[in-house]
């Protein structure tokens, strides 16, 4: 099955179901411009280095083809473009245990923890060099561990609120900036035909998980690494505040789930959490009446936020030649400006990972899609490379339980805390 670009944040920005990622494969992917600029030339024949540089398979079409030219006009190796259907993660993790590696391999945020921990890539803070700060802080905080840079960001996805100007403007409410805000203005709206706010078929739990925390101001793993960051009664208002919520405010069903725009631009909310992907799907039906906004700040401690997903170029460390497929990463991810715009911009709606080309992006280049490139500068959050697969579940079983069943706040995150204890210790070992 093609997974296009938000597949991956469907699966790493939030605590999305699996198959609720999955059913994200369908339509509102965007399609290829037909005025793609072509990848600028290197000098010189091809060097006798052969490279394999590998991909999922994107579901927008035009994106084998244009990673295949960028790569062939590669003038200091010869790379060969891997496409990959099926489980992607699972068939990189496979191949990097034997002596087939690709030498050249894309990942969700760069590479995991225990691809570092085990040698299994190479640190590219050099490679990156003074280009570090072309690229977003929050975007390159995602693929750092240990004060050393794993990977190089291709291009980002993320989510945010979408809210209808005129609905709001007709029941006397502002766009909101704060929770409070958010459900004064969710219950203005709402009415027998429509409702205030939709965020996913399961009343918003799989997708927003991620955003509790960082809305209401802590971040998944604690500073000195030890535990998780939340465990704090600031916390617990917040996750209760979220129930009482999606009692009265939360449209709990749509025609679609929360990745899918149709719920949006079919009038059956007011407002909604989805991705930037449905962006041109919502100008067409709205023009200019609607705004973009990230998930609003929960209670005392609370900010403002985003959750993106970055597609990052990783580097084998038992690669044929990996100073050879290094240089080419450089060329490609650091230096080649117009095929980063066209990556990004030719096939979907995405944000090119240095924030100084999107307005090379005519899909962001003015109004909310200039919003939404600003929005993860500004507020962007990334899963931490110590917030495991054991602890994603045990978060999601803690919310489930304090929202469906009414469970105490404190003593689920206390579970979840124990956890993240044993985990951190086991990863950090």
């Amino acid at each position: 099955m093609a997974i296009p670009r938000r597949r991956f944040l469907s699966l790493t920005g939030g605590i999305a179901a699996a198959a609720a990622g999955l059913s994200a494969c369908g339509s509102n992917t965007g399609r290829p411009s037909t005025d793609s600029s072509p990848s600028a030339s290197t000098s010189g024949e091809t060097s006798s280095v052969a490279l394999s540089q590998w991909y999922h398979q994107y579901g927008e079409d035009g994106v084998e083809e244009a990673v295949k030219r960028y790569a062939a006009a590669y003038g200091q190796a010869k790379v060969t473009v891997k496409w990959n259907p099926g489980e992607y993660e699972k068939l990189v993790g496979a191949a990097l245990l034997t002596a087939k590696v690709p030498d050249v391999f894309e990942y969700g945020n760069g590479p995991t923890l225990d691809m570092i921990k085990a040698g299994q890539v190479l640190d590219l803070t050099d490679t990156l060099g003074d280009a570090k700060s072309q690229f977003a802080p929050s975007v390159l905080a995602a693929m750092t561990y240990d004060d050393k840079i794993w990977a190089i960001p291709q291009t980002v996805d993320m989510q945010m609120l979408y809210y209808r100007k005129s609905l709001l403007e007709k029941a006397g409410v502002q766009p909101p900036q704060t929770f409070a805000d958010l459900v004064s203005a969710a219950r203005a709206v709402q009415t027998k035909d429509i409702g205030g706010f939709f965020a996913g078929n399961d009343g918003g739990i799989g997708v927003l998980g991620n955003m509790f925390v960082w809305a209401a101001g802590f971040e998944q793993i604690s500073e000195d690494r030890s535990g998780i960051g939340f465990a704090d009664p600031a916390m617990y208002d917040a996750l209760s505040q979220w129930r009482d919520f999606s009692k009265d405010g939360v449209l709990q069903s749509a025609s679609a789930d929360w990745f899918d725009g149709a719920p949006f631009i079919n009038e059956e909310t007011a407002m909604q959490w989805t991705g930037l992907w449905v962006l041109p799907d919502v100008q067409k039906a709205f023009g200019d009446d609607f705004g973009v906004l990230p998930f609003p700040a929960m209670g005392t401690k609370g900010r403002q936020a985003v959750p993106f997903g970055a597609f990052s170029s990783c580097v084998s460390a038992k690669g044929v030649d990996p100073d050879a497929a290094k240089a080419f990463v450089k060329w490609l991810w650091v230096d080649q400006e117009s095929d980063q715009v066209d990556f990004s911009n030719s096939y979907g709606t995405h944000i090119p990972a240095k924030p100084s080309l999107a307005p090379q992006a005519t899909k962001l280049a003015t109004g909310a899609g200039a919003e939404a490139a600003k929005l993860v500068t500004d507020f962007g959050h990334a899963p931490s490379l110590l917030w495991t697969p054991a602890l994603t579940q045990a978060y999601t079983a803690a919310l489930s339980n304090v929202v469906r069943k009414d469970a105490d706040p404190s003593a689920e995150i206390a579970t979840v805390a124990k956890k993240g204890q044993s985990e951190i210790t086991r990863v950090n070992g």
